[in-house]
């Protein structure tokens, strides 16, 4: 079994490839305020390294988000709810977390199905 890891740094891999299946470091945007604008971010990140590493996100998997704060819950869900296309949910969970550093809101972890 050949495992493809992308963009290693020691410490870890911004995506590896598996059996068919990418797997995506977790996706942050701390350089923007508030948890609209970094959703947002996470997502254009998301789809840029699919794109890159043969995936998009009509074969995500699945999608863990982590929020700081539960508060931000119905915030960050009118992001994803305008992203995500019907047809195409992935399975989710979210889950309050204390992230790596205190101006990150949110960070998304997915795994997808690479295009055949």
């Amino acid at each position: 079994m050949e495992i493809k890891r992308y963009e290693s740094t020691g410490r870890m891999s911004r995506a590896v490839v598996c059996n068919g299946t990418i797997y995506l470091c977790g996706q942050t945007c701390g350089d923007r305020e508030g948890v609209i604008e970094q959703t947002k971010g996470c997502l254009e990140k998301v789809e840029a390294l699919l794109d890159q590493y043969g995936s998009d996100k009509y074969h995500i998997l699945s999608t863990t988000i982590y929020l700081k704060d539960m508060s931000l819950f119905e915030e960050m869900n009118s992001v994803w709810d305008a992203w995500v296309e019907e047809g195409y949910e992935p399975a989710r969970a979210c889950v309050e977390a204390k992230l790596a550093r205190e101006h990150i809101l949110v960070e998304l972890s997915v795994i997808a199905a690479l295009k055949e």
